[in-house]
């Protein structure tokens, strides 16, 4: 029998890069590290540092790079998978065109590299350690955009060379805003974090009585999704109003996933989703009042259970898959 391999997970932000050793049986997850993403300094000195990264774990961990299989790592954007490299980094200086991520990683590391997109990557943790265990699962994160990830059939769904599962752009309005994928009316348009934080600045421009603009003492700049939650759940009509909304325009976006391909359970994760029932609640109803060839009662609306680490887990369960490991 083959001596057990370790596998390096790593989150790619365009704040952040997170990376830790992850147990790939449990999810377990050691030796974790958080440092600024050095974005304006271009593509090479990030490698750099997610090389930096790996190599401090490794000797953290007191192992050589022998004992590592592999390092998956969860980019937010668009990528090609086969080529292992980036298409566009919307939340990145430079976008990252076409950058060889794979290629360059693992020859700055001496180790197996494999890439996935982060929300592909947290829907993968998430079925396997978190909220989807044991169940077919659509993964919705909603934040800055609104990424997504189904699994179907016991395994990550990712279509044509991974762009399977963008269910941030199923578009529910074809006259509705639009959206920075280029097309119009998508549940990300209408219910992003900047979507949120946008309809609390209108509703302050605009005069509604509302504490919003006490929370954000005037300062339009000040207003975000979290000032609108805080909002909302001291009761505020109109932060109620806007996460209802929101709620309303994703269980719009569910309900077509689930009548597409019927997962038993559908995650809700990231930022806006930590909003737990403010906006899960919505949903729930939105899906329940558009669903008439699945039955809605079974099912299930759930927050996500891993948190800010479900990317990096989710990285290195795909890069031990990668590698073809039991």
């Amino acid at each position: 029998m083959s001596e057990k391999k370790r596998y390096i997970g790593i989150d790619l932000g365009g704040t952040n890069i997170k990376a830790a050793m992850v147990e790939t049986k449990t999810g377990e997850i050691t030796a974790v590290r958080l440092t600024p993403t050095h974005s304006r300094e271009g593509h090479d000195a990030v490698l750099q540092q997610i090389a930096g990264l790996v190599d401090e774990i490794i000797a953290y961990c007191k192992l050589s790079k022998s004992d590592i299989g592999g390092v998956g790592v969860g980019i937010p954007g668009s990528i090609d998978m086969a080529r292992g490299s980036t298409i566009f980094l919307t939340n990145m200086p430079g976008h990252w065109r076409n950058v060889p991520v794979r290629d360059q990683l693992a020859q700055k590391t001496s180790l197996p590299v494999a890439i996935i997109n982060d929300a592909r990557a947290m829907t993968l943790a998430e079925w396997k350690f978190g909220a989807g265990q044991g169940v077919d699962t659509a993964c919705f994160t909603l934040g800055t955009g609104i990424g997504g990830g189904l699994i179907i059939n016991g395994k990550l769904h990712l279509g044509i060379n991974g762009t399977a599962g963008e269910l941030g752009h199923i578009s529910v309005d074809i006259n509705g805003p639009s959206c920075g994928c280029g097309s119009r009316g998508c549940i990300e348009a209408f219910a992003s974090g900047p979507a949120i934080a946008a309809m609390g600045m209108k509703a302050v421009v605009q005069g509604r009585a509302t504490s919003i603009a006490d929370l954000a003492d005037g300062d339009l700049n000040k207003i975000t999704p979290e000032l609108v939650c805080e909002a909302a759940l001291a009761g505020d009509a109109v932060a109620l109003e806007i996460y209802d909304f929101a709620g309303t325009i994703i269980g719009a976006g569910v309900a077509n996933v689930v009548t597409a391909v019927n997962p038993r359970r559908i995650v809700i994760g990231g930022g806006v989703g930590a909003a737990g029932e403010l906006i899960l609640e919505p949903i729930r109803r939105s899906m329940q009042q558009r669903l008439f060839l699945a039955d809605a009662h079974q099912i299930e609306v759930v927050p996500a259970q891993l948190g800010n680490n479900a990317g990096l887990i989710g990285a290195a369960v795909w890069a031990e898959e990668m590698r073809g490991n039991p």
